[in-house]
């Protein structure tokens, strides 16, 4: 996979040189690009922004150094041999990102990140290339960063451990939070290590009897747990069909019933009455 990020912060990637990225680029699975904007700039204070038309607060990115910027290094990319760009651009007016989009982007080769500062980038910019290659705009939550180089640095984390062998353990992410399949819309439960007891506080006996049928089934209960306390949300948007029977049991204890009128009410599952949370 190749990797484009275009940035006035060029510094601020340096992480994607540690760690599973940085071991990731050592062994030739990420190609990583970092280019400064300032580079396509003309001017003797290399202005890469200017006062919004309209009026109002803030500064805006300007369209002229973002697009030879982008032109130059997609002629870069094709004549390495490079072949389905996608931009990326990290803007908290942008779609969620989620382990499932997180899935969707690994299976690309290449990504070209977008990150803007002060109110954003010129939207003439992103509706040129959006006519040029599939263009994501993407959230990495509810909240507003002072830019997108952040952004960057969680969305490559989040798909760069997707891709093969970047994990030491191929089937490390199949229980991850979100994973696609069984735990799609799920919190991962709690993990533990040697030693068995600490500060007078036990492993829980089930994860050393050997019982995998009964571990698999602890770990199922847990997460079901955990995702009531912290994202009821993810619990009532589940359809019946994502649970079995013996999830339904636990979701009836922790208080949990079907929604008579999903139609309705817009969920699967609601919190059932007179039950203590």
């Amino acid at each position: 996979m190749r990797l484009d990020v275009v940035t006035i912060f060029p510094e601020y990637l340096e992480p994607l040189n540690v760690s599973l990225v940085g071991k990731a680029r050592a062994r030739g699975q990420l190609d990583v690009h970092v280019h400064d904007l300032r580079h396509w700039t003309y001017d003797r204070h290399n202005t890469v922004d200017d006062t919004p038309y309209g009026g109002g607060p803030g500064m805006v990115m300007k369209t002229e150094p973002w697009g030879e910027a982008v032109d130059a290094l997609l002629a870069d990319g094709y004549e390495a041999g490079r072949g389905g760009p996608v931009m990326v651009v990290p803007t908290p007016s942008g779609r969620p990102f989620t382990q499932e989009l997180a899935v969707e982007l690994s299976s690309r080769p290449w990504l070209v990140f977008t990150p803007a500062r002060y109110e954003g980038i010129d939207r003439r910019v992103i509706d040129e290339y959006a006519t040029r290659m599939p263009v994501y705009e993407v959230s990495i939550g509810d909240y507003v960063l002072a830019g997108g180089e952040a952004a960057v640095l969680v969305i490559t984390e989040a798909v760069a451990r997707l891709l093969p062998g970047v994990l030491g353990n191929a089937e490390s992410h199949r229980d991850d939070s979100f994973a696609p399949g069984a735990m799609a819309n799920l919190l991962e439960g709690p993990v533990h290590t040697k030693p068995p007891t600490w500060r007078g506080r036990d492993i829980p006996e089930v994860l050393v009897s050997g019982h995998h049928g009964k571990i698999a089934r602890w770990r199922r209960d847990e997460a079901l747990k955990r995702t009531t306390a912290n994202r009821p949300d993810l619990i009532e948007r589940c359809e019946p069909t994502a649970f079995d029977k013996k999830d339904r049991e636990m979701l009836s204890i922790l208080g949990w019933e079907p929604d008579p009128e999903p139609e309705r009410s817009g969920r699967f599952w609601r919190r059932a009455e007179a039950v203590e949370e």
